[in-house]
């Protein structure tokens, strides 16, 4: 069974993927704002080339930059030279919201096997781009109006993205073969980190930006604690990522506990959509009021109990709800205990679709937290001694 494993290829753990969908480098920070909200995916690929060309030579050493969510642009937006005219910023190249870091995305090829996918994961790569083997055609996708477009290369090539999750869940669902790992805790395994972003509850939002875009780059979290150091929540790029962009003047104006609350199930509080709005204009942020808050979003509306959002329903693009067909996140974070066994934070982590699960003890004080990049580590030792 262990030789089984080792035998997978990077292919079958793509089986049944989507395609990616994807934007050009020349387009705008706007243009991404658009392919993002008329999408599903929370994540938009960036493409040195243009793949509404027709040009036959479009797709000569065309390959994907980077990706861009939501995140991005809300971070983006809430840059002290970007708050005065955010219709400005939002003209911006494309290119700034991508990471200078290098090798965050890797080509690989569908024959590359499972040890070689996980090593470039470990090796600093987020995403790995694989190129879908399929036996048929695929059904062209309805061109819409969007500047979002499928990603295809020569002979109508499709990728897809291969993530950290995926490969985590694969290997959840061969966890037998691993012996007593998976059963020994996360204290005991050394796989608890102490270094991660973390902001007062009381300190503003704003100060939380620099922390979230590096909790985006490493797939992690915000923590949200009190002077105690007891967590409180968390300010997750993932819950982020089902907002829109007119969460932005909430990120410029609140605390970091208003914003919490501001994005939790349920939607803003009218109270605290009110507080937004005045603090824009005592700050004298008229293009960021213009932008976001005047419109169809401002102002009260009644509502019946019947028309009110369930509680299952979240903060989001459309209206300011996420809609059915999106997944959403409250601001209560996903803990486990020092003495959690690795497999149980596995499933919670995919349960919840997050890269990280809180470490915090019996008093909720936060101790650290549990990666799917530290279980990658682990497997890949035990994996070594399969070879």
């Amino acid at each position: 069974m262990a030789v089984r494993l080792l035998s997978y290829e990077v292919a079958d753990l793509c089986l049944g993927k989507p395609p990616l969908r994807s934007l050009s480098s020349s387009a705008t920070v706007a243009d991404a704002l658009s392919a993002l909200k008329s999408s599903s995916d929370n994540f938009i690929s960036i493409w040195s080339c243009n793949h509404s060309t027709t040009s036959t030579n479009r797709n000569l050493d065309c390959v994907c930059v980077g990706k861009v969510c939501m995140v991005d642009i809300i971070c983006f937006l809430c840059r002290q030279d970007n708050l005065s005219s955010p219709s400005s910023a939002l003209n911006s190249s494309v290119s700034v919201l991508l990471s200078k870091v290098n090798g965050l995305v890797r080509h690989v090829e569908p024959s590359s096997s499972l040890l070689e996918a996980i090593d470039l994961i470990l090796d600093g790569a987020h995403d790995l781009v694989v190129p879908i083997k399929s036996n048929f055609r695929r059904k062209p996708l309805p061109r819409s109006q969007s500047s979002i477009i499928p990603t295809t290369h020569n002979h109508s090539q499709e990728f897809c993205w291969l993530t950290q999750e995926d490969v985590i869940r694969f290997l959840l669902s061969s966890i037998g073969l691993f012996s007593t790992i998976p059963m020994l805790s996360v204290e005991a395994l050394g796989i608890i980190s102490h270094d991660h972003p973390t902001v007062d509850y009381h300190s503003p939002a704003s100060s939380a930006v620099g922390p979230v875009s590096r909790a985006l780059l490493d797939r992690t979290s915000v923590a949200v604690v009190d002077d105690g150091g007891v967590l409180i929540g968390e300010i997750s790029p993932f819950a982020l990522a089902c907002c829109d962009e007119t969460v932005a003047p909430a990120v410029v104006t609140l605390s970091a506990g208003d914003l919490m609350s501001y994005m939790d199930c349920g939607g803003p509080p009218e109270e605290i959509s009110r507080l937004v709005e005045e603090r824009l204009r005592e700050r004298g942020l008229e293009g960021m009021l213009e932008e976001f808050v005047a419109g169809p979003h401002s102002g009260n509306s009644s509502s019946s109990d019947e028309e009110l959002p369930s509680p299952t329903t979240v903060l989001g693009r459309k209206g300011r709800w996420c809609n059915s067909g999106r997944m959403g996140r409250r601001a209560e974070a996903v803990v486990c205990r020092p003495w959690s066994s690795l497999v149980a934070v596995m499933i919670q982590a995919i349960a919840h679709r997050v890269n990280y699960v809180w470490v915090v003890e019996e008093d909720c004080s936060l101790v650290g937290i549990v990666t799917f990049a530290s279980m990658l580590e682990v497997f890949r030792e035990n994996l070594e001694s399969m070879i």
